[in-house]
């Protein structure tokens, strides 16, 4: 075994040892031997002062250490960026984010499960709880917070009205209570769908406002929806939008009248068929009506109409006008008329650029054609004037957008 070779301390070599010898002597092999038989390097190093074992240990037991972005607590978080939460020492297993609102904000891991970011940007003036927990862990963190207000904003005002029925000529049309400078940014904010599906594509008209059509006349009985998703849409700098809602518009049957100003004859169609043929007076040499495709804005049993709105000084000033539909902005009504003989209608132009149906004065006689007409219309109705000796009628004077080519139409899109 070797152990004859060890010295006893005198020099001499002997064959005899005490008991305390001998275990001394043997005490220190297993020691030797597990150093060069169990052991790395690493092993020893470790182990000669324990400090790596100890370290070890507060490794395997660190917490997971979780963060939300906007801080907990703050009062006026900013709503133009997402909402993150990230974690330290462990990975992400859930994280919810709850307005006080109703609403709820999903979002994404990254690959290593390590941060979570919102889809979506939070909402302005709501309050947040955000809840998340790591993996392993048996308590969740719960964070809280309120973005601020905007401190401009705007909104727009749509026609037709939700819920309404309109004719085949309608347009989605809205209007901005401030300029949109971003207009690209505005416009995806809005969608308008339509069933039966069919293009729609939007048409700035200015920066205040965007029109929705498709290539010509909705369908009859077609459903027609408007998303305005502008809640937090920057338009123009630091002016955000207000509103977040759908609504639903639907198209009714269709009427299309064409008003000839050289034979003074509208012919009414309704889904195709001649529903009336009307005997009418347009705009005199003087004061010619638009030409083109127009569509009835606006229905009053009896309104007043005086010259000075128009541009025309003190020539009329009527306070009962019958059964007067709206086609432009500018002033041109399609409407009843009581003062003029029976006999100009079919046969002269004479009006400062109306179209004018023989009516009788208070609106309630039905047996004229102004009355007549105005019982068959609709908000959304059709009028086409023929040969009238003046230009096209401009597609932004009015509801008057199908003047335009589907190509013009579409090159007004910002999106």
């Amino acid at each position: 075994m070797g152990v004859q070779h060890i010295s006893n301390g005198s020099g001499r070599q002997s064959g005899k040892w005490s008991r305390r010898g001998i275990l001394a002597a043997l005490g220190a092999v297993p020691a030797g031997a597990a150093l060069a038989g169990c052991s790395s390097s690493a092993d020893a190093s470790a182990g000669s002062d324990g400090k790596g074992a100890t370290a070890s240990v507060k490794s395997a037991t660190k917490k997971a250490t979780i963060t939300v972005t906007p801080v907990s607590g703050t009062r006026k978080a900013e709503f133009t960026t997402p909402v993150e939460v990230t974690v330290t020492d462990g990975t992400l297993a859930s994280v919810t984010v709850a307005g006080n609102d109703g609403t709820t904000l999903s979002g994404t891991f990254n690959d290593a499960k390590t941060k979570w970011t919102s889809a979506k940007n939070p909402y302005s003036g709501t309050k947040y709880t955000v809840t998340a927990k790591a993996q392993g862990a048996t308590d969740e963190t719960v964070a809280t917070f309120t973005t601020k207000s905007p401190g401009e904003t705007f909104i727009g005002y749509f026609t037709p009205e939700a819920d309404s029925t309109s004719g085949v000529g309608m347009p989605v049309s809205i209007n901005f209570t401030h300029a949109v400078a971003d207009r690209a940014a505005v416009q995806k904010a809005i969608t308008v769908t339509a069933e039966p599906e069919v293009e729609i594509v939007g048409h700035w008209f200015s920066d205040t406002r965007l029109d929705f059509r498709p290539e010509t006349y909705w369908a009859k009985g077609t459903t027609i929806t408007l998303s305005l998703k502008l809640k937090d849409v920057e338009g123009s700098d630091g002016v955000y939008g207000v509103q977040s809602k759908d609504v639903t518009f639907h198209i009714g049957r269709e009427q299309i009248s064409t008003v000839d100003l050289s034979t003074k004859q509208m012919v009414v169609e309704r889904d195709g068929a001649t529903l009336a043929t009307y005997p009418v007076s347009g705009g005199n040499a003087q004061h010619t009506t638009w030409s083109g495709i127009m569509v009835i804005s606006e229905r009053f049993k009896q309104t007043r109409m005086e010259s000075s709105t128009v541009g025309l000084g003190d020539e009329y000033d009527i306070s009962d006008v019958p059964h007067a539909q709206r086609l432009t902005t500018s002033g041109t009504f399609v409407h009843g008329n009581y003062w003029a003989s029976t006999s100009v209608f079919g046969h002269e132009n004479t009006s400062h650029g109306c179209v004018g149906l023989h009516d009788a004065k208070g609106a309630s006689d039905s047996s004229v054609d102004g009355y007549k007409f105005y019982e068959s219309s609709i908000l959304g109705d059709v009028v086409i004037v023929r040969n009238s000796g003046e230009k096209t009628v401009e597609a932004s004077n009015g509801l008057n957008g199908w003047n335009l080519s589907w190509a013009d139409w579409k090159a007004g899109s910002a999106v």
